[in-house]
């Protein structure tokens, strides 16, 4: 008896099933590159891309700071002359009516940079109460009528628009 073969495989079939295996492996990308390259490429470009950024915000971070450390220098040069004429002013008090003349004048001057800077005085005085801009610290009987301001114990100030001191009040009240 003849004994039974076992009948020849297809090899093309194996062939091309273990070159289908290997070109999966070794499948290069449109560029030229092996997968295992284009992660490692993406990769590095991944991590320069974060370190830049990192390098970006330290540096906006310092811009920041040196900003506002600087920020009012304009604002200081624009005081010194004050400042100026407050030595002169203390030097030369030998006329108590001209040192306070001079201190009316400095005073102005430092209240019209202020102004050109943005700050303004609310006017209060004579005005309803209003308690966006007023803070009552006294009452007082008055003829005048009821929750009207009728003295201005601390001026406030706005800047640019925006409260940044109420105004400390007296108002009247009704007499009694």
């Amino acid at each position: 008896m003849k004994k039974e073969e076992n009948p020849p495989k297809d090899v093309s079939v194996e062939t091309e099933k273990k070159e289908n295996e290997e070109s999966e492996s070794s499948k290069e990308t449109t560029d030229g590159t092996a997968p295992e390259n284009k992660v490692q490429e993406l990769t590095n470009l991944l991590q320069r891309l974060q370190a830049e950024f990192e390098n970006y915000k330290k540096r906006i971070d310092k811009e920041k700071l040196d900003h506002y450390k600087f920020a009012n220098a304009d604002l200081i040069i624009t005081i010194l002359p004050i400042l100026d004429s407050f030595e002169l002013a203390l030097r030369n008090n030998n006329e108590k009516t001209d040192f306070v003349k001079g201190v009316e004048l400095i005073y102005s001057q430092f209240f019209e940079i202020l102004e050109k800077q943005g700050l303004k005085q609310i006017d209060a005085l004579n005005n309803k109460f209003d308690p966006h801009f007023h803070e009552v610290l006294l009452q007082q009987e008055s003829d005048l009528e009821p929750n009207t301001v009728i003295e201005v114990l601390q001026n406030g100030y706005t800047f640019n628009e925006r409260l940044i001191r109420t105004v400390k009040v007296k108002l009247s009240k009704k007499k009694q």
